[in-house]
């Protein structure tokens, strides 16, 4: 009797979903980069900020989305990218908010 563990199609949906993860960063990160590109001195530490998080998020699902291995942060990496993508959204909400004025 074979014991062994059998992940079946797992470890290929979990690439997939954090590929589908990445590629939403990458278009907020888009967004608030056109959002923010006429904005001045605000707008360039706006767009700075943006890229530096998602530089920052591609480093940490690139390994879990290719599927070379584990992310480099262990146990972290799922935490660290819901603040990532809670502060993308945090400046969403700012630069729409100050486009509104």
């Amino acid at each position: 009797m074979n014991t062994g563990r059998d992940p079946g199609l797992q470890p290929e949906r979990t690439r997939l979903a954090w590929r589908r993860t990445l590629l939403t960063l990458t278009v907020v990160t888009a967004l608030a980069v056109r959002l923010a590109a006429d904005g001045g001195v605000f707008g360039a530490l706006v767009v700075g900020a943006a890229v530096l998080v998602w530089g920052g998020l591609l480093v940490l699902c690139w390994p879990r989305a290719t599927g070379v291995g584990a992310a480099r942060t262990g146990d972290r990496t799922l935490p660290l990218v819901a603040l990532g993508s809670v502060g993308l959204a945090l400046l969403g909400v700012l630069l729409t908010v100050r486009g509104l004025r």
